[in-house]
């Protein structure tokens, strides 16, 4: 998902559901590897556990859709405007798939939106930050897309398994989505001066943001530990951070750009990239709403809701008639 960062233990279940690891059919499921289904017997914290993270999930993907639909009408040509188009119905389609497998875990859609909506449910602090120029649609397609996919190739063998398929298709159209970036990104890079220098002030800006979407280092982490001994996640917060780190730097060096830390160094003896010191502090103030454009985003998310609640009227009024015609010709 994007990142793994929001509320603490006690925000999620009580101490009592805390303590609850499940009985011994559920664990000997987990430890062989086997997937949860819908109707299995399940501990109430790992369904809470689930709950919140598809949640987060979810809403992740639809407040994303705000920072690059705002360049839909600003895109510098038609075929760039049906691709970002395309882009963001992907992401659109991606919170339907998710809310969907939420729902499998016995809580309703609108529950959801209204805890997104009130705050008490969280998305992914990334989508707090500004979209300035053209070039932020490929450094998110690149670096955000990019940090999606390292942590949710893993969610594809997630022990739930509405998550686990879900996934699937979310991880392939994401796959589509970083490569349009990074092909933004080839093209400003190799054009004029100043395309250069939009396409690196970009990732100047996105790079740090990015390493947060993982969540804070793992001894920081309130959830990584047990949703990993669940199956929920496969990798701790760090283990996934350097697996991007390690990813993105030669691509970095393929389309002739600087990442923005001086620190940055490869270390023969691991054979990784060693990044300088992250300022997670940035990290939990976006968190706690304090963004650049968090009290923006949400504003934009509750409206789009209220305008959009005669959509909702109707098809309920029209299901409810469908269901009365229905049963009326079977008692017929």
């Amino acid at each position: 998902m994007y990142g793994d960062h929001s509320g603490t233990p006690e925000q999620v279940w009580s101490h009592d559901a805390y303590a609850d690891d499940g009985d011994a059919d559920f664990l000997a499921l987990i430890q062989a590897d086997g997937r949860v289904e819908p109707r299995d017997a399940m501990p109430n914290a790992y369904r809470a556990s689930l709950v919140r993270q598809i949640a987060q999930h979810a809403h992740s993907e639809i407040i994303g859709m705000q920072p690059e639909g705002n360049w839909i009408s600003r895109a510098p040509s038609l075929k760039r405007k049906a691709i970002l188009m395309a882009k963001v119905q992907d992401e659109a389609g991606h919170g339907l798939y998710l809310y969907a497998a939420a729902e499998t875990l016995g809580v309703d859609r609108s529950e959801l939106l209204d805890k997104l909506h009130t705050g008490r449910h969280k998305y992914s602090s990334i989508f707090n930050y500004p979209t300035l120029t053209w070039a932020d649609m490929g450094a998110i397609g690149w670096l955000v897309d990019g940090a999606a996919i390292v942590n949710q190739v893993p969610i594809t063998r997630c022990s739930y398994g509405p998550y686990a398929r879900a996934m699937v298709r979310i991880c392939k159209e994401e796959s589509f989505h970083q490569r349009q970036g990074f092909e933004i990104l080839h093209t400003l890079s190799n054009g004029s001066p100043a395309q250069h220098a939009m396409a690196q002030d970009a990732v100047d800006r996105w790079w740090w943001p990015s390493l947060m979407m993982f969540g804070p280092p793992d001894d920081a982490s309130p959830n990584s530990e047990r949703s990993m001994r669940w199956g929920i996640k496969r990798f701790s917060n760090d283990e996934l951070r350097q697996r991007f780190v390690d990813m993105t730097v030669p691509q970095a060096q393929a389309l002739g750009l600087t990442l923005p830390d001086p620190e940055l160094a490869y270390d023969d003896t691991t054979g990784h990239w060693r990044t300088g010191a992250i300022d997670f502090t940035e990290l939990f103030e976006v968190i706690a709403g304090n963004g650049p454009c968090n009290a923006a985003r949400m504003a934009h998310r509750r409206g789009a809701h209220e305008r959009g609640q005669w959509v909702r009227d109707a098809a309920a009024a029209y299901a409810d008639k469908h269901r009365s015609a229905t049963a009326t010709g079977a008692v017929a």
